[in-house]
């Protein structure tokens, strides 16, 4: 299994229109982020977790050519917006993709993007097979996903186990009920906004101490805002187990 770290940003991340914060003025590419998002390579399939702004750009950049399914884990812009461009893998692959959310967001898809699911279509859009789920384990193209129901705020958000590797983007509180599904996981991918207290997401001490109770081999950061500091700085302040996510970082487990 390789999991492509996509995107480690977020909305409010580097660099910013106007902005001359160190972060914004940074030449390390670490610094760099594009919307948060993930590309995995398992069982042979080709599956990305969240279509955001960046997405066409992030898989140019990564040299993606295939593509078997998308799974969202929210309905937020940051994670969505770039959809439409999954019609470059139709064209290519001449087969509709399918898509996986929970009932919410696939409701929220269709009216944003109203135009691919309209009764007489144009030509040329995008083709998706759209796949409800819910708090259950389910396969996408035979690759056993679990939802993990986490809490964004007041808005539930689904992170996802597949094997070893446990994803949780987007949240500042885990139920207890939910822990279960998360321990003895390898790799955790893990939130972590920036250091001041916020109201939907992890700051950096938060996420610090969610990997030390979970005490994955290795838990990585990120939807990181261009607040949290410059990524060479962050690291060393970081537990040996935990590190900075960077766009294009590879996993292999």
């Amino acid at each position: 299994m390789i999991v492509t770290l996509l995107g480690t940003g977020t909305s409010s991340g580097v660099p910013l229109i106007g902005c001359e914060c160190e972060v914004c003025r940074s030449v390390d590419f670490r610094d760099k982020r594009l919307r948060t998002s993930v590309h995995l390579q398992v069982g042979g399939k080709s599956i990305v977790i969240d279509t955001g702004p960046d997405f066409r750009q992030q898989v140019l950049r990564e040299g993606i050519r295939h593509l078997d399914a998308v799974v969202f884990t929210h309905e937020h812009k940051d994670h969505t917006a770039g959809l439409d461009e999954v019609r470059a893998y139709n064209f290519r692959q001449g087969i509709d993709i399918p898509v996986y959310a929970r009932h919410r967001v696939l409701n929220q898809l269709q009216t944003e993007f109203a135009y691919i699911f309209a009764e007489k279509r144009y030509p040329g859009i995008p083709r998706l097979r759209l796949h409800e789920i819910s708090g259950e384990p389910f396969d996408v193209e035979g690759v056993r996903f679990t939802p993990i129901d986490v809490l964004h705020h007041r808005l539930p958000v689904y992170g996802f186990r597949i094997h070893d590797f446990t994803y949780l983007t987007d949240l500042n509180f885990i139920p207890e009920s939910e822990v279960e599904k998360i321990a003895g996981t390898r790799i955790l991918v893990l939130d972590a906004l920036q250091r001041e207290p916020h109201l939907s997401h992890f700051t950096l001490r938060e996420a610090i101490a969610v990997a030390e109770r979970f005490r994955a081999e290795r838990t990585y950061l990120v939807h990181i805002s261009h607040k949290l500091g410059l990524h060479r700085e962050v690291e060393k302040e970081l537990p040996p187990s935990i590190r900075l996510g960077y766009d294009g970082l590879k996993i292999t487990l």
